[in-house]
């Protein structure tokens, strides 16, 4: 731990909480430039107890992001390269012979840590693939019919290449519907890429985050404590009508042959009452849906053939329903 670090921003006090949270934004732009709206869904995910899907082209500091939000959060993490011959074994863990007391011991696998990165996940096979949902629904492993629980903060921030399908197994309807958020991280500005040149000309080492100076500035008492909070915020029955109505817009739509499901409602007013409380609020408004929107349903719908043919994007199809469902007064 920081020894500058203000330990009052470690108490478990909500406010103080919300304080340290919003201080990763600026923590983690000591190695990454220019990605704060990703910063702020790995946060929420965070707070609503969920999992990521970050999709870029290689070389858009996917990786970093998620090494430095976990420097920044005093969290353990562990990295998989997901891979053609990855094993379920390989990311759950197995039973392992020892010859010296003549038993079975289980040694765990990556997935037992805070914050596990799930690197290029549609690089590795279904079967692989499906060894995640039950640790990302239950928060657990089961391994010859023993359950294990894992540790608490648990995030599965899983990266994926939108570019390149050779070689890749898309990831099914029921897998991307565990993900709470799908956030796409863009290619930078070019101010922003200019900075991220000129970090490295100064001798930046994306290797060797403590030396870029990033510290942690909350940890698990924090989060906890946020959750608590987040717990109470206020949502009122007009906007939990509001996000039924954006959602079952989304079934009705004649572009799309999937809509959002009632998981998926579920999950967009959980998104909007802690995007709610990271801006300072005790309630959910109309806009803290409308910002979360996008994130939330986007891997939730399916595009029917003809309508992608035509260039219809499925943020473009959700952005639509934002415009025509009416808005609580």
């Amino acid at each position: 731990m920081d020894p500058t670090t203000d330990n009052a921003a470690h108490t478990g006090d909500p406010a103080a909480a919300r304080a340290s949270l919003e201080a990763l934004r600026a923590e983690i732009a000591k190695a990454v430039v220019g990605q704060d709206p990703a910063v702020t869904g790995l946060v929420v995910a965070l707070l609503c107890r969920g999992h990521v899907l970050l999709e870029g082209v290689p070389g858009v500091a996917k990786t970093l992001l998620v090494r430095a939000l976990a420097a920044a959060l005093e969290l353990d993490t562990k990295r998989v390269q997901f891979t053609p011959d990855l094993m379920p074994s390989d990311v759950t863990g197995s039973l392992v012979y020892d010859a010296r007391t003549a038993e079975f011991s289980f040694q765990p696998g990556p997935v037992f840590t805070n914050l596990l990165l799930a690197d290029e996940i549609n690089r590795t096979p279904p079967k692989t693939q499906s060894s995640l949902l039950e640790a990302m629904e239950e928060r657990q492993v089961t391994v010859d019919g023993t359950p294990r629980p894992l540790p608490d903060p648990f995030l599965v921030a899983a990266t994926q290449n939108p570019v390149e399908y050779e070689g890749t197994y898309p990831l099914p309807e029921a897998q991307l519907d565990r993900f709470l958020l799908k956030l796409t991280i863009p290619l930078p500005s070019r101010q922003d890429e200019i900075d991220v040149l000129t970090r490295h000309a100064d001798g930046f080492n994306p290797r060797d985050l403590r030396a870029a100076g990033v510290r942690p500035v909350a940890n698990a008492a924090d989060l906890e404590a946020a959750r608590r909070a987040v717990a109470e915020t206020t949502i009122s029955p007009e906007i939990t009508a509001y996000v039924v109505d954006i959602c079952r817009a989304t079934r009705e739509s004649p572009s799309l042959t999937l809509g959002v499901s009632p998981r998926g409602a579920t999950a967009l007013m959980a998104t909007a009452r802690a995007w709610a409380w990271l801006t300072g609020r005790d309630y959910v408004i109309p806009d803290d849906v409308k910002a979360l929107a996008l994130p939330t349903l986007r891997h939730r719908v399916q595009l029917r053939p003809e309508a992608e043919m035509e260039g219809v994007t499925t943020d473009s199809v959700i952005n639509a329903i934002l415009a025509h469902v009416p808005v609580p007064r």
